[in-house]
Formats: C-alpha cells, sequence, structure tokens
C-alpha cells in the first residue's frame, strides 16, 4: 500500500490500493495519509448524492474536483475547480452528475 524512503521524508502511497468507507450513502472516501500538519482523502460522490450533515471546519479544508460537479449552494464546481474553505466556515457538497475530489484538511 505505501512504501517510504530510506531518509523518512517522503512517503508514497497508490490512492486505489487504499481501503475505502461509505460516508453516506453514494459517497466514498479514501483517507490518505496523514501526518501531523495534514490530512488528505478522496472522496467519489454518486449521481445524486449529498453530504450526510453540514461539515464543518475548526481547521482550514480545500479540495480540487477531479471529475464530476460538486453544488455548494448555488454554485457549481466542476473539473479543475480548486475550493478552499477557510477555519470556522461549513458547507453540504452534493452532486447530480457523481463526482471525485482530492482534499486536504490541515491540523491544529
Amino acid at each position: 500500500m505505501s512504501e517510504q524512503s530510506e531518509n523518512q521524508m517522503k512517503t508514497v502511497v497508490q490512492v486505489e490500493a487504499v481501503p475505502p468507507f461509505e460516508i453516506g450513502p453514494g459517497i466514498v472516501s479514501r483517507r490518505l495519509l496523514a501526518t501531523e500538519h495534514a490530512r488528505g482523502w478522496l472522496i467519489d460522490f454518486a449521481p445524486g448524492a449529498e453530504w450526510p450533515e453540514v461539515d464543518l471546519h475548526a481547521t482550514e479544508e480545500r479540495y480540487y474536483v477531479l471529475s464530476g460537479e460538486v453544488i455548494e449552494g448555488t454554485e457549481r464546481h466542476g473539473p479543475g475547480s480548486y475550493v478552499v474553505y477557510a477555519p470556522g466556515s461549513s458547507h453540504r457538497p452534493r452532486t447530480e452528475t457523481g463526482a471525485r475530489m482530492l482534499g486536504f484538511s490541515l491540523q491544529r
């Protein structure tokens, strides 16, 4: 699944080898490697899926839309969109088409 270099300064993981888990109906996440500074994740939304509850952020969160379309309120974010949420913000993403996003949350 992952390998570390000799000097322990870099870790590589094959994303598809990370076990997926269901967050809610039609939403699957893969928790990528975390450090004391940040954690990463890959989330796949099936068409019509919506995050199960409002997502509150104690720290900054960022995501990049790899495919499909993520809807945040009235805004639509397609492939190539990079979205940044400040600490203290909240959102509840959904999709009509399905989507894949790669994200990072900064740790305190």
